[in-house]
C-alpha cells in the first residue's frame, strides 16, 4: 500500500468515531425538545384541571348549608376530585421529567425539585381524599334526619383539614418553583427575564402559603403571579422549547 493510501486510511479511521457521538447528541436534542413540549402541556392542562376542579368543589363546599349541597351534588364533587387527582399525576411527572435536565447543571437542584414536586403531589392527594370523604358524609346526612349535628361538625372539620392540606401543598409547590426557576436563571434554559418572573412568582406563593398556614387569610391571591407564569411558560415551552445555547441542554426548534 502506498504512503498516500495509508494516510487516507488513517485519516478515515480517525474520523469514524465521531459519527456515533453526533448521532447520540441528536437523540438527546430530540428527547429534550419532546420533554419541553410535554412539560408545557402539563402546565396548561394542570391549570385548566385545577381551576375547573376547584370551581366545582368550592361551589358545593361553600354553599350556605354544605351537607345537603354535597348530598345533591355528589357527582360534581367527584368530578372535581378526579380533576385534582390528574393534577397530582402532573405535578409528580414535572419532577420526573425535569430531573435529567436539571441534573446536567446541578444534582442538588434536580433531587430537590423532584422531592418537592412529590411532596406537593402527595399533599394534593391528601386534600382530594379529605374532599372525597365528604360524599359518604353527605349521604349519611340524608339518612340521619334531624339528629345530624355531629355530621355537620365532621364536615366542617374535613373542610378545614383539606384547606390546610392545600396550603401545605402550595408551600411545597413554592419550594419546587423556586428551585426550578433559580436553575433556569443559572443555566439560561429559558430566557432569564422569564425565569426571573417565575422566581418572583413562586417566592410569592411560598411566602403567601406560609402566611395562610399561620392564620392570615389571603384567599389564595398569592398564587396569581405564579399561575400566570405557568400559563405563559407552558406556551413558551410548547412553541420555543429550551434555549438551544444553554450548554448541553439543547433542544431542536
Amino acid at each position: 500500500m502506498s504512503s498516500d493510501n495509508r494516510q487516507v486510511a488513517i485519516s478515515t479511521e480517525r474520523k469514524q468515531p465521531t459519527i456515533p457521538a453526533v448521532a447520540g447528541k441528536g437523540g438527546k436534542v430530540r428527547a429534550d425538545r419532546i420533554t419541553a413540549r410535554v412539560i408545557g402541556v402539563l402546565y396548561l392542562a394542570g391549570m385548566v384541571l385545577g381551576i375547573g376542579g376547584n370551581i366545582g368543589i368550592q361551589s358545593v363546599l361553600t354553599a350556605g348549608d354544605p351537607l345537603p349541597a354535597i348530598a345533591s351534588s355528589d357527582l360534581l364533587l367527584a368530578i372535581g376530585v378526579v380533576c385534582w387527582l390528574f393534577t397530582v399525576a402532573g405535578d409528580i411527572a414535572h419532577g420526573v421529567l425535569m430531573f435529567p435536565i436539571l441534573r446536567r447543571g446541578s444534582e442538588r437542584s434536580a433531587v430537590g425539585y423532584v422531592a418537592a414536586r412529590i411532596a406537593d403531589g402527595v399533599l394534593i392527594a391528601v386534600m382530594t381524599l379529605l374532599i372525597a370523604v365528604q360524599v359518604p358524609v353527605g349521604a349519611q346526612f340524608l339518612k340521619a334526619g334531624a339528629d345530624a349535628s355531629y355530621l355537620n361538625a365532621l364536615s366542617a372539620v374535613l373542610t378545614e383539614a383539606n384547606l390546610s392540606a392545600y396550603d401545605f401543598a402550595m408551600t411545597a409547590l413554592g419550594v419546587a418553583g423556586v428551585i426550578l426557576c433559580a436553575a433556569f436563571v443559572r443555566t439560561g434554559l429559558i430566557p432569564r427575564w422569564l425565569a426571573a418572573w417565575g422566581l418572583v412568582g413562586y417566592v410569592v406563593i411560598l411566602v403567601g402559603s406560609l402566611l395562610q398556614i399561620v392564620g392570615f387569610e389571603l384567599n389564595s391571591i398569592q398564587a396569581i403571579p405564579g399561575g400566570l407564569w405557568e400559563v405563559f411558560a407552558g406556551v413558551w415551552l410548547i412553541v420555543k422549547g429550551f434555549n438551544p445555547t444553554a450548554g448541553s441542554s439543547v433542544v431542536v426548534r
